[in-house]
């Protein structure tokens, strides 16, 4: 007789990081984001009575604001899982000094990595794309001082930037920053899966079905509609030293129960 798996015994989660984990683009009909952290959280939830999950991250946040704000909040709840992502804000920077940005990572791991049953990181997925491509070296830089780190500390590291799937455009919003719902489901997969729960649904890594590209009018379209948008801003905050979380406060600052 074939016997059932045994599922991971997790009781609580706290999320750190920024509006990758806070949830952006992935919308809900209330105008909140949900995002994978969220998913996740769920779907534990589903396996674990009287789970509990704290979601800490806010937008925009950068590398030393996460150090600062949620860091020692985080390690204080004591829970089975922290997940921490962050750097990626300070890289896409035009000035980032990646010394800096590895020793407050270092400082953030070394903090959180004795105050919970597993610390999760993230290699984070990159996207196809001219925009991308300049910083990419940094976030390569960024992903092996993860590696490192996780391998010192004991550590997960899900490689979600090693998965060509979710560096399909299509994965993304049209800020092209933050993935779509159908991003942050396959992030929760694959942090699921990292932490050796049984997979509740498709490979996280296999590509979406091949679609014909849009025609040459409707990217030009779609470029306009970005850059008036999104980059502009974008940009408009960089210059004036603004954040687009500034003055945001988490969107679940207690470990508090969570239904499924």
């Amino acid at each position: 007789m074939q016997k059932n798996p045994v599922l991971p015994a997790h009781s609580s989660l706290v999320a750190i990081g920024d509006s990758f984990t806070e949830g952006m683009s992935d919308l809900k009909a209330d105008g909140s984001y949900r995002g994978w952290a969220d998913v996740l959280a769920g779907r534990m939830a589903a396996h674990s009575p009287g789970f509990q999950y704290a979601n800490l991250a806010v937008r925009g946040k950068l590398i030393g604001q996460i150090v600062e704000e949620q860091v020692d909040v985080a390690a204080a709840m004591r829970p089975d899982v922290i997940t921490l992502v962050g750097g990626l804000n300070d890289t896409l920077r035009p000035k980032c000094d990646m010394d800096r940005v590895r020793d407050l990572l270092t400082q953030a791991v070394e903090r959180l990595a004795p105050a919970c049953g597993q610390l999760v990181l993230m290699r984070s997925p990159g996207r196809q794309g001219p925009v991308l491509d300049r910083f990419r070296p940094r976030m390569e830089e960024l992903f092996a001082c993860i590696d490192a780190l996780a391998e010192r500390h004991g550590a997960l590291v899900v490689d979600l930037y090693g998965a060509p799937s979710l560096a399909d455009p299509r994965m993304w919003d049209v800020d092209r920053l933050h993935l779509t719902a159908e991003g942050h489901r396959r992030v929760a997969e694959a942090v699921w899966q990292g932490l050796g729960y049984e997979p509740e649904d498709t490979e996280w890594r296999t590509p979406m079905p091949l679609t014909p590209p849009p025609g040459w009018t409707a990217r030009r379209v779609a470029d306009v509609r970005f850059t008036r948008q999104h980059l502009l801003p974008w940009i408009g905050r960089r210059l004036t030293g603004r954040s687009s979380g500034d003055g945001r406060a988490p969107k679940r600052p207690e470990l508090l129960p969570y239904e499924a």
